[in-house]
């Protein structure tokens, strides 16, 4: 999403859900709005199949248990 995009969401996104941003909270919601379509566009580009189903769970594994 272009800067102006992301800008463009979310004052929509606020003004649908009736939340005022201050203007000292704008560039932080901006940044991290930016941050999570950054992190959607990695895992929208990974090809999946027809044949790829969800996961039933998600444990997460610290990293110091998976290398015991």
């Amino acid at each position: 999403m272009t800067p102006s995009e992301i800008e463009a969401y979310v004052d929509a996104s606020a003004a649908a859900l009736g939340l005022k941003l201050r203007s000292d909270q704008r560039p932080g919601v901006l940044r991290y709005f930016a941050l999570a379509a950054e992190f959607a566009a990695l895992v929208d580009a990974v090809p999946l199949s027809e044949r790829d189903e969800p996961a039933l769970s998600f444990a997460p594994v610290s990293p110091r248990e998976k290398e015991q």
